[in-house]
């Protein structure tokens, strides 16, 4: 029995515990496209930890399983969701194949690498949900080469409305081991953070693009 609550609450203390994200809500990060962010998180990190990751390949197996039955092959994402994905697909016995986050300049100038059959049903698995851009440029490469995408699994997501919003106008299910609310309820409950963090941190999640700059006003 998949039990979503508990998992969600066990990848939660995983990510925290060995790193894989830091939360800073004083002192934030910079993220590539500019925002100001208090949390940072590199699920790569994960494939360091035997034991969480057989944990994380384990559940997300089961959660594909749950979420959308029977599949034909496996793809990842470029470049984390690459070896998370290889690990679903042996666990699963299936093939695999991944997408590039743009095509090759050179060779054969695929996009997609490994080999793919038209009209196979494909889960596609990724490390991390942010906005859910890249992802859905990986969903639509596989429907443009004939695939029938049943939807992505992902091990995190930081539930921003805007990745609903772009899932939902794509047409592509999502589901998560787990996710920003979960971690940063967590977090507080196992003195992560400080309890009067977690206004600031809840702010974030609900206007990331703005929350540095007010954040700023404030010091």
């Amino acid at each position: 029995m998949y039990n979503k609550s508990d998992i969600e609450l066990k990848v939660a203390e995983f990510l925290l515990q060995i790193k894989a994200i830091k939360l800073q809500p004083n002192n934030p990060f910079t993220w590539a496209s500019g925002w100001k962010s208090p949390i940072y998180c590199d699920n790569r990190v994960t494939l360091s930890h035997p034991s969480v990751r057989t944990y994380i390949r384990q559940k997300l197996t089961q959660l594909i399983q749950e979420e959308f039955g029977s599949v034909d092959i496996i793809a990842g994402v470029a470049t984390a969701g690459i070896p998370q994905g290889v690990l679903v697909a042996q666990e699963l016995g299936l093939p695999f194949a991944y997408v590039r986050a743009k095509a090759k300049e050179h060779g054969t100038g695929s996009l997609i690498e490994g080999e793919i059959v038209e009209g196979q049903r494909v889960v596609v698995v990724e490390d991390l949900i942010s906005t859910g851009k890249s992802s859905l440029q990986a969903v639509e490469a596989l429907r443009n080469a004939g695939l029938s995408v049943a939807g992505l699994v992902s091990i995190f997501t930081y539930g921003f409305d805007q990745a609903e919003e772009n899932f939902k106008a794509a047409k592509c299910r999502f589901a998560t081991l787990s996710n920003y609310n979960t971690l940063i309820e967590y977090a507080a409950e196992h003195s992560f953070i400080a309890q009067n963090d977690v206004d600031l941190l809840t702010k974030w999640r609900r206007n990331p693009s703005e929350w540095g700059k007010e954040l700023e006003q404030l010091t």
